[in-house]
Formats: structure tokens, C-alpha cells, sequence
């Protein structure tokens, strides 16, 4: 026999293929059981039906979070109402909404669940807050203060001026404008920066928000507190503004063809 053989027909370096082949394998279906332990059972169309995929669902496995709670995964996620139909009955038929679908969360509206806690930074304070909070916080000489501006809609009407700026204390950057309406008793909106044109001129300037009318801004979910935002507000309330750029206005509405 030759060098490394264990039979005439088995070798060491067969052996070691055999056992690379089975640590693959393993790590392939371990992958998977992991990546199951969120989105997990599959929801579809059918009231009451999830499935669990080729491979059944992981062990529940619980992991200790930064702020000291416990979160165990996977976990059966309630049901989630959507005001929507599905325009014919097979499974994958679009959806049509039966509301105003930037309220419902219905396609580019819909937002994930996450939790009704705000972000914390790495020193455990607000990550999120507006500069009436962050005071050890400012805007650079060289760049224009737009607190005080217009905000210009859709519409090209006034919804109101920018009361505050909302920075990110980590990423040191503006993340929402603060509108405060004509009427000083209607509550105050938060609009993403990301769709926020400032408009800087020679004496002050405007700031435009193109993806929604005036009193869709005003209608606009708001955070439960003025000085903090939490996860599921942040991701509500972009999804609601982005939304607009194909749900405020019928022709926005559907394809272009």
C-alpha cells in the first residue's frame, strides 16, 4: 500500500474530504436553525397558517441585552393586521390597500415592530434628541441654522417652521427637523432629514419637504415624548414620509405605465 493509505482503497486524504464534507454540512444546517430565530415561522396570506421551511425550528435560545432585560428567540410574533386586500386570490397577488395607506402601514409605509425603547449611546443617554436637549451639541458657524425657516410642502404651502433639530449624538448628525405648525397649540412633527431640502438664501431660506402636502405633514405620527424618540417611532415615522413619495398624491399612485 502507499504512503497514507488505510486500506487499498481508502487513503488519509479521502478520510480528511469525508470530514470536510460533514463539518460543512453541519455548518450549513446550523446556519439555518440560527437564521430562524427571527422571521420565524413564516406568516402568509392564510389567517392562522405559518411554516416553519425545510428544517424545523431552533431551540429557544435566551440572550442577555446591554441595558440588563433578557430577550428569548425564536418567539411566536402576534398577528399583524393590514388594512389591505390581496387584488386576486393566490398566493404573491399584490396587495391593494383600502385606507390611506401611509396611516395603515400598508407597502412602502410599513414599518417593523421594533421596540418602545429609545436608543441609548455608548455613555447610556438619549441617542436621539434635539439640540434643546443636546446643548453640548451645535451647529457649525459654517453651515446655515435653519431653525426659524419656512417649511414648504408639496403642495407649496407653509406647514410651519423648523422648531429644533434631532442629532444623532454617536453619528453627530442632524437625523430629524422638528416642525412647529402655524397654531400654537397643534403638536409638534418630526420629518426625516434625508428627505429635507434646505434651501439656503441670502436672507435666511426655506426648507422643502416634496414628499408630502401640508396636511399630510400635520397628520404625521409624532413621538410620545419631546425629548427622546424610541426605536419604533423612528421607523414609523420614516416609513410614513417616505411613503409619500408614492401615496400622497394619485398620480404618485401605482405604476408609471
Amino acid at each position: 500500500m502507499q504512503t497514507g493509505a488505510v486500506t487499498p482503497y481508502i487513503d488519509v486524504a479521502q478520510l480528511t474530504l469525508y470530514a470536510f464534507w460533514l463539518f460543512f454540512l453541519g455548518l450549513v444546517i446550523y446556519l439555518i436553525l440560527e437564521n430562524k430565530r427571527e422571521g420565524f415561522p413564516l406568516i402568509t396570506s392564510r389567517p392562522g397558517e405559518r411554516l416553519d421551511g425545510i428544517l424545523p425550528m431552533p431551540s429557544p435560545k435566551t440572550f442577555l441585552l446591554r441595558d440588563g432585560t433578557t430577550r428569548t428567540v425564536p418567539s411566536i410574533e402576534p398577528d399583524e393586521i393590514v388594512n389591505a386586500a390581496q387584488e386576486y386570490a393566490y398566493e404573491g397577488a399584490p396587495w391593494v390597500p383600502l385606507g390611506d395607506p401611509m396611516q395603515d402601514g400598508v407597502g412602502p409605509a410599513s414599518f417593523a415592530l421594533r421596540a418602545m425603547e429609545p436608543e441609548l449611546n455608548y455613555h447610556g443617554e438619549h441617542r436621539t434628541v434635539p439640540l434643546r436637549v443636546a446643548d453640548d451639541h451645535w451647529v457649525a458657524e459654517e453651515d446655515s441654522d435653519p431653525r426659524g425657516w419656512d417649511v414648504v410642502t408639496l403642495d407649496g404651502l407653509t406647514a410651519g417652521t423648523v422648531a429644533d433639530l434631532w442629532i444623532d449624538r454617536t453619528e453627530l448628525q442632524v437625523r430629524f427637523y422638528e416642525v412647529a405648525p402655524p397654531d400654537p397649540l397643534a403638536r409638534h412633527v418630526l420629518v426625516p432629514a434625508e428627505l429635507v431640502q434646505v434651501v439656503a438664501l441670502d436672507l435666511g431660506g426655506i426648507v422643502k419637504v416634496i414628499c408630502v402636502t401640508a396636511g399630510q405633514l400635520a397628520a404625521a405620527p409624532v413621538t410620545a415624548s419631546t425629548d427622546f424618540i424610541t426605536l419604533r417611532e423612528e421607523d414609523r415615522i420614516s416609513a410614513y414620509f417616505g411613503s409619500g413619495h408614492m401615496y400622497a398624491t394619485e398620480s404618485r399612485f401605482g405604476p408609471l405605465i
